[in-house]
């Protein structure tokens, strides 16, 4: 059941022998950058610049990525979720994934998303 505000939608562990690189540390803006290749796959943008993404925080070799969906009811939402985890996981270094859904606050494109999708999709600022 998927709790109103949060839930923890995805979290593995993959072999740390295979994806542990400490000499290279894993960077929240690395993180951000590859969840760029992640598309919605109803709005064919981005994640990061509709919006989606609220915060990714990087310990060592585990990331957590909040983040949210253009509605409580997505249709899609769980194949998104697992794109996202999926995205991270091929990441060299990364060895742990956790993907948390939240809806708060719900996602808004006029206040969320970056001025270059406001346009594409007809929101004028």
């Amino acid at each position: 059941m998927v709790d109103e505000e949060t839930s923890t939608a995805q979290t593995a562990t993959a072999d740390t022998t295979q994806n542990d690189h400490p000499e290279h540390p894993i960077t929240e803006e690395q993180v951000r950058e590859t969840l760029r290749s992640v598309v919605d796959p109803e709005i064919g943008l981005d994640m990061v610049s509709l919006g989606l993404l609220y915060g990714v925080a990087v310990e060592g070799s585990k990331v957590k990525v909040t983040m949210t969906l253009t509605t409580p009811a997505c249709p899609v939402g769980p194949m998104f979720v697992n794109a996202v985890h999926q995205a991270v996981m091929a990441m060299p270094g990364v060895s742990e994934c956790d993907v948390e859904l939240t809806f708060s606050p719900p996602w808004d494109p006029r206040t969320m998303a970056s001025d270059e999708v406001k346009l594409q999709m007809g929101f004028y600022y």
